[in-house]
């Protein structure tokens, strides 16, 4: 009997791993139940669902080209149809953002969003020439990362030079 997918057979369980159990069918052909394949609920261990030598229906949900056969036994269970439909309440749509964070990658921290330091050098927010144009009046993912690195560098270099000059810095010998 060729095996193809969505069959549903009995199969005895002939090995148990920690990522799932091998499943012998008919003809000496094995499958493996992957541990998310076993129940519906959150499986730890898979010796808590199954043991050796158990006898189990499982759904084939994939064959592969080198003879790998895929199983589950979730699958295999008929479910009534109201609770297919009811396994899952439908979402609530996402309330939208209040402004809070925009002012502070919109350069409306106490930083300004301006550098103290010299605006030369590498930009770390360029991409090599390739441009990705946001949705008027909010700042892109680049930029916004671009701002939170020059505030973070402005951060540590006034920590340093507050540290410098409590232990001396720059090479004051200690006496």
């Amino acid at each position: 009997m060729a095996i193809e997918v969505g069959t549903k057979l009995e199969g005895k369980v002939t090995g148990i791993t920690h990522f799932g159990a091998f499943v012998d069918l008919s003809g000496g052909v094995t499958g493996l139940v992957h541990i998310s394949e076993i129940a519906d609920n959150y499986v730890k261990d898979v010796n808590d669902h199954l043991k050796l030598n158990d006898l189990v229906t499982v759904k084939v949900i994939n064959v592969d080209k080198d003879g790998k056969i895929g199983l589950s036994i979730k699958q295999a269970v008929d479910k009534p149809v109201e609770q297919q439909t009811q396994s899952r309440p439908p979402r609530a749509p996402r309330p939208e953002r209040s402004g809070g964070d925009r002012e502070r990658f919109s350069g409306g921290g106490p930083s300004g969003g301006q550098g103290r330091g010299g605006g030369g050098g590498f930009n770390r927010g360029d991409r090599g020439g390739r441009s990705f144009k946001p949705a008027a009046g909010k700042p892109s993912f680049e930029d916004k990362m671009s701002r939170f690195l020059k505030d973070s560098e402005e951060r540590i270099s006034s920590l340093k030079k507050n540290t410098e000059g409590k232990r001396g810095g720059r090479g004051a010998k200690r006496v």
